[in-house]
């Protein structure tokens, strides 16, 4: 079972980011106003205590969860975020979030065959649970949608980028 080092710093840098990457992704495709955004920000963390805490987790995902919680990872994590999304204007940052996501595959599949399916299901059950987080649309959180169709049009894209099978949202 793969952890942080069978990877180059870059690579891992890349891994330990993606929980993120597939949040912002997922946050940027349709803002769901203050509230929304803090709901759908805190799926992501709470994805990975989850997986820390899931004895039936994958290895992989533990260990990322597990360096997400230092500070060394989580500052990490932040600068690759920050990395990707640089420079991008509020209507691109989902298409720079998707377009990194899609050095997942490669990463997985060379240096962790046996973990890479169960690593881009999880980020994709990531993404869903952040698209799930809060409604979109509605007034005062009344007679919305759970998952907008640009919400689940980006879980799509996500599922793609990582090479499976989209999920129905």
């Amino acid at each position: 079972m793969a952890n942080k080092i069978d990877f180059s710093q870059d690579e891992w840098k890349t891994l330990l980011q993606s929980p993120l990457i597939v949040g912002v992704a997922v946050l940027a495709s349709e803002p769901s106003g203050f509230f929304g955004m803090l709901k759908e920000s805190m799926a992501s963390a709470h994805a990975l205590v989850a997986a820390k805490a899931d004895p039936n987790a994958d290895a992989l995902v533990k260990a990322v969860a597990a360096d997400f919680e230092t500070s060394e990872g989580r500052t990490l994590a932040r600068d690759g975020l920050k990395e990707t999304i640089a420079g991008a204007q509020p209507g691109e940052i989902k298409m720079k979030a998707v377009g990194a996501l899609r050095q997942i595959p490669a990463i997985v599949d060379a240096k962790a065959p046996a973990d890479a399916e169960a690593f881009k299901r999880w980020l994709a059950g990531v993404a869903k649970s952040v698209a799930e987080a809060a409604s979109e649309g509605g007034f005062l959180g009344f007679g919305g949608v759970q998952v907008s169709d640009a919400e689940k049009a980006t879980l799509a894209e996500i599922s793609a980028a990582l090479g499976i099978p989209a999920a129905s949202a």
